[in-house]
């Protein structure tokens, strides 16, 4: 077994996974091969809830308190509770089957990632929204804010360029966190929807019960992470410039 081991990672020193029990094809290859589905998914789904959460949570914070507030926080409750793989499903049905709008499964075009993203955005746009409304409360009422009002800045200034890039170092935090999670729902989207990313993959390999694959796959999911956590340590010091400073 320790010899086993041993030359296990050994080859993985040198970036060889192993080969699928199933087809023989190279772990590394196979997942290589199916990296961009999924990484086009995620990246839309991120795009998506982030162009929807970033106005929300601003808006909530300006107008905290009201009918507005109090209706984005219950939707966003409502969507953060759905389970993706039942949130795919009816989306599939009535928006692909039953209306036609979008296509049912498979992908050939960029057209075959919308439904995906939408039902992964759908998960996180109130979680994101209410991330930035804390934020941003705390923001509003710090003296630079009130500085930047009493030069007569107009309020989406205000809001956008002052408050909203001070309150986003928590939430960049926090998504660089939850890459790991997105992953995991990705696995469920993917396989409604058919499409042939990593999430695909990972579910047939258990199926299959195919250990190299399986390795494999979480191998590459955890150097994504770690890769998605470095990304975050540099958008630090462009988000906020007295980081850099400090360092």
């Amino acid at each position: 077994m320790w010899k086993r081991l041993g030359y296990y990672f050994g080859e993985l020193a040198r970036g060889d996974l192993g080969k699928s029990y199933v087809t023989d094809q190279p772990v590394l290859e196979a997942i290589l091969t199916r990296f961009p589905t999924t990484a086009a998914l995620c990246a839309t789904a991120v795009v998506m809830w982030m162009l929807l959460a970033v106005p929300l949570g601003v808006l909530t914070a300006k107008f905290r308190g009201s009918w507005f507030d109090r209706s984005v926080l219950v939707l966003g409750t409502i969507g953060l509770s759905l389970p993706a793989f039942w949130l795919a499903r009816m989306l599939q049905y009535w928006l692909s089957y039953k209306l036609g709008w979008f296509p049912v499964a498979g992908f050939r075009s960029f057209l075959h990632l919308l439904l995906p993203a939408a039902a992964l955005a759908i998960l996180a746009i109130g979680y994101y929204a209410r991330l930035i409304h804390t934020n941003m409360v705390e923001v509003l009422d710090s003296p630079s804010v009130r500085a930047a009002r009493a030069r007569g800045l107009s309020e989406p200034a205000v809001l956008f360029k002052h408050a909203l890039r001070n309150a986003l170092i928590p939430v960049v935090t926090v998504l660089g966190m939850d890459v790991a999670a997105l992953l995991g729902g990705v696995m469920f989207v993917e396989n409604v929807f058919a499409l042939p990313g990593i999430g695909t993959l990972a579910v047939q390999s258990v199926f299959n019960l195919d250990t190299p694959m399986i390795m494999g796959s979480v191998l590459f999911s955890a150097a994504i992470v770690l890769g998605a956590n470095l990304v975050v340590d540099v958008l630090y010091r462009w988000i906020d410039p007295r980081i850099k400073t400090a360092c």
